[in-house]
């Protein structure tokens, strides 16, 4: 196994780690989870062809959707609530 698809599993056992803690404490792990992804997706890409960078980004969008919901509504414009747990 290459070293990115190692990491690529060890950053899906750390997003169901991160998706088990309370929603308050999922902030910063969360979103270091959200910055790498995309290095690991082109770089599994980059290795082992364009099909699995889709796979991956299938994946991901899937697992990230409420995030990435949000930071697109911010970016244009329109009022993005915060879950209830993260107003305080």
């Amino acid at each position: 196994m290459s070293l990115p698809v190692i990491l690529g599993c060890l950053w899906v056992l750390a997003s169901a780690v991160v998706a088990m803690l309370p929603m308050r404490r999922q902030m910063l792990p969360g979103v270091l989870l959200l910055v790498a992804a995309p290095v690991l997706l082109v770089w599994i890409g980059w290795d082992h062809g364009w099909i699995w960078s889709a796979a991956g980004l299938l994946a991901f969008v899937s697992m990230f959707r409420n995030p990435l919901r949000y930071f697109l509504r911010r970016a244009l414009g329109r009022p993005a609530p915060l879950p209830p747990e993260l107003e305080r």
